[in-house]
């Protein structure tokens, strides 16, 4: 008989934990906008959406969206975290419209002694007396140890007295953070399993802090030692180091966990990462597992060529598991088979020769540590052709141009024609018409009237950046007759110069 899978419920807190990354704060709509991306395309368990009593505009943000979980019959999934501050947080919950309160309580010795300075039979009557009004009012409690992970190291007998307590409340579930995120996978696994075996019927959460980059790996520890729930943030937002991210985590538990589940929809973790970094302004890294753009992005030659033969550098790890798209990588070390998969991703196919002289330009342009994209493939396989048709007898040796405010731009230049060399300087009203200008001095030097420029056209690549490669295309008339010509670099009056010097070469020479 195949084995009944365990559930894992996954509370993602974004719009509290991950709001407190320095710098960070959503406004009511954006908050509203990611509730409702991570409750019916993520399709995480629940999401703790704020503080209570933080602001007016957290206060507004809240009403919002449990005004749209009401109508949507989502409201028991959206929580708020709460204090044990008698009635405020619960009339606070109440007005804004929420029905599940996270409360905050101490869990750890250290914290309940120098921070509240009260006794645990003390605290734990407070404690109950919240409770106690939130049933009274219809409010469903799950309630934080705050710095458990320590509660547990230094005081593990306090944090015991307090389970025991809390196993009589009126709660649904219990929830254990690595509030600074010092725990090993090792101190999860054991600590968390030590009290799922003491409390076999309670729902435990496990909360993971990033300071140690062990958020992931103390996830997967704490689901092996039996932890029902799992609090994390998309991008792994969150005070200091962060949270545990919600995609990589998601990505290890179908991968290394076969014995459970959760509901989360992989395709969707990408887009709401995209929608997240948007909001925030909190840029992640291109590295970062799963959600990073160079992620799915093989560079090396090697690499491509062996996954053009049999996937040899796959992994489970597919991107399209996530709504993603495997790239190769165009740059000083593509090979042959990176620029073949980008061809195929556009329906181009090259002859051999072809193939190799558009593999060596890209090398070329990697080694001047120019970005190359898919998108510029086009331009460099149309300058790279045209170029093949050329004999260069005419070569722009060398050049110098010129831009300053208030004085007129001009060029100098030096030009070997058929081994013959020559310089000129002129101005003009732009760097590339001073640059003419000098051209048509050492041609008129040789008696020699150059073709007349009749269009000027500059393209880049859609959505192409300021380091984008520019195409300049160049038409000339010369005796009735036109004729274009196309350059191609970075910059744009030396992309027109490259097309200058190819109409040039293409000229008869008297």
């Amino acid at each position: 008989m195949p084995q009944t899978k365990r559930t894992i419920e996954i509370m993602d807190t974004t719009l509290r934990d991950g709001e407190q990354t320095s710098g960070v704060s959503f406004s009511a709509s954006e908050k509203l906008t990611i509730a409702q991306l991570l409750l019916t395309e993520v399709k995480v368990d629940r999401i703790e959406i704020a503080s209570a009593r933080v602001s007016e505009g957290e206060f507004d943000a809240v009403k919002k969206i449990t005004k749209w979980a009401k109508a949507n019959g989502l409201l028991n999934r959206v929580e708020v975290l709460t204090f044990v501050d008698g009635d405020v947080s619960v009339k606070w919950m109440l007005e804004a419209g929420a029905r599940v309160m996270n409360l905050l309580t101490k869990g750890s010795l250290n914290h309940l002694t120098h921070q509240l300075k009260k006794k645990p039979e003390e605290h734990f009557a407070d404690v109950a007396a919240v409770l106690e009004l939130a049933k009274k009012k219809g409010l469903e409690a799950n309630i934080y140890l705050e710095d458990w992970s320590n509660g547990m190291r230094h005081s593990r007998e306090y944090v015991f007295q307090y389970l025991d307590f809390l196993v009589t409340q009126p709660l649904k579930r219990i929830m254990l953070p690595d509030t600074l995120g010092i725990l090993t996978p090792a101190e999860v696994f054991e600590f968390v399993s030590s009290i799922v075996q003491r409390y076999p019927g309670i729902h435990f959460d496990f909360h993971a802090h990033n300071d140690y980059d062990l958020g992931t790996a103390n996830v997967l520890e704490g689901v092996k030692a039996g932890a029902h729930g799992l609090h994390l943030t998309v991008n792994g937002m969150g005070e200091r180091a962060g949270n545990a991210p919600l995609a990589s985590a998601i990505a290890v538990l179908n991968d290394f966990m076969p014995n459970v589940k959760t509901h989360v929809v992989e395709k969707s973790l990408y887009s709401v990462s995209k929608l997240v970094e948007t909001f925030s302004g909190f840029r992640i890294p291109v590295n970062k597992p799963v959600v990073g753009e160079n992620v799915f992005t093989q560079t090396a030659g090697i690499h491509a060529d062996g996954d053009k033969k049999n996937k040899l550098y796959f992994s489970d790890l597919m991107p399209e598991r996530f709504g993603r798209q495997r790239k190769y990588a165009l740059g000083k070390t593509s090979g042959k088979a990176n620029i073949e998969n980008n061809l195929a991703q556009l329906g181009i196919q090259l002859s051999d020769a072809d193939l190799k002289k558009v593999t060596q330009r890209i090398i070329e342009l990697g080694d001047r540590k120019e970005v190359v994209t898919q998108a510029d493939l086009p331009y460099i396989i149309s300058d790279v052709l045209d170029s093949n048709t050329i004999q260069d007898k005419v070569k722009i040796e060398n050049y110098v141009l010129t831009h300053s405010k208030n004085l007129n731009p001009s060029a100098t230049i030096q030009v070997s024609i058929e081994g013959e060399t020559f310089e000129e300087h002129a101005q003009g009203d732009g760097q590339y018409d001073a640059f003419m200008n000098a051209l048509k001095k050492v041609y008129k030097a040789k008696k020699q009237e150059l073709p007349v420029l009749t269009d000027y056209a500059v393209r880049i690549p859609p959505g192409g950046k300021t380091d984008a490669l520019c195409e300049t295309i160049i038409t000339w008339r010369l005796n009735h007759k036109e004729f274009k010509t196309r350059g191609l670099d970075s910059d744009q009056t030396v992309s027109a110069i490259k097309a200058t010097q190819k109409m040039l070469n293409t000229i008869p020479h008297g």
